[in-house]
């Protein structure tokens, strides 16, 4: 298990920074919550200021597990390397979701809005799922459970799989672009959050040289 480092009672630094990951989950999922509120029908200035500050606090949390990273392993110089890298991916990938979290705001904030959509359903549906999604994705780390694990990525795929075919249909339908485009863009963008949550999940499964594969297509993963 690659995460076998996690919550060492003898190293405190190591708890610090797993403490700063979680952090960064929770701030990944309030931001893809207040985005989807606002793009279904939810108020879109009222939440911007909140939508902002919380992104810029993602980046700032990644810097600072960064630095505390290369402290850590400077100090502890026999320290396995494979930690630092597993955790450079994971942070990596957290600061994705929460820039494609932001992307689904920016929509909102170009007007689209899906309230009074005849498919306002399906999409609060992934909304819902997602949400949940990224909370057990910072549930899984903690507990290390591999079956969950498993369990996460093989319905990460399906959902990935699911907005692709969304999205095609959407490119070859005759549909007006008012209705085509802003649902292409937000079924791609939550593709892309269920790829960097898979890659956060890989972790506890996979070996490192596997890490960070989900999102790329799958005719070019290895």
């Amino acid at each position: 298990m690659v995460m076998s480092f996690f919550r060492r009672s003898d190293d405190s630094g190591i708890d610090h920074i797993e403490a700063q990951v979680q952090r960064m989950v929770t701030d990944a999922r309030h931001t893809f919550d207040l985005a989807m509120s606002a793009i279904t029908g939810g108020s879109v200035a009222s939440v911007a200021d909140e939508v902002r500050r919380t992104d810029r606090q993602i980046n700032v949390t990644e810097m600072e597990i960064r630095r505390e990273l290369v402290v850590h392993f400077s100090v502890h110089a026999g320290g396995d390397a494979t930690e630092m890298l597993v955790f450079m991916n994971m942070i990596k990938d957290l600061e994705r979701i929460g820039d494609y979290n932001k992307n689904v705001f920016d929509l909102a904030e170009e007007g689209v809005s899906f309230a009074e959509a005849d498919d306002l359903e399906r999409i609060l549906g992934f909304r819902d799922e997602i949400s949940s999604r990224i909370a057990l994705m910072g549930e899984i780390l903690t507990v290390r459970d591999e079956e969950r694990a498993r369990a996460y990525i093989a319905r990460g795929d399906e959902l990935r799989r699911e907005f692709d075919a969304l999205v095609n249909g959407l490119v070859h339908s005759t549909e007006p672009g008012l209705h085509a485009v802003p649902r292409a863009l937000l079924y791609r963008f939550l593709k892309r959050i269920i790829a960097h949550s898979l890659n956060v999940v890989t972790a506890v499964v996979m070996p490192v040289d596997r890490l960070d594969y989900y999102d790329e297509d799958d005719d070019t993963r290895a």
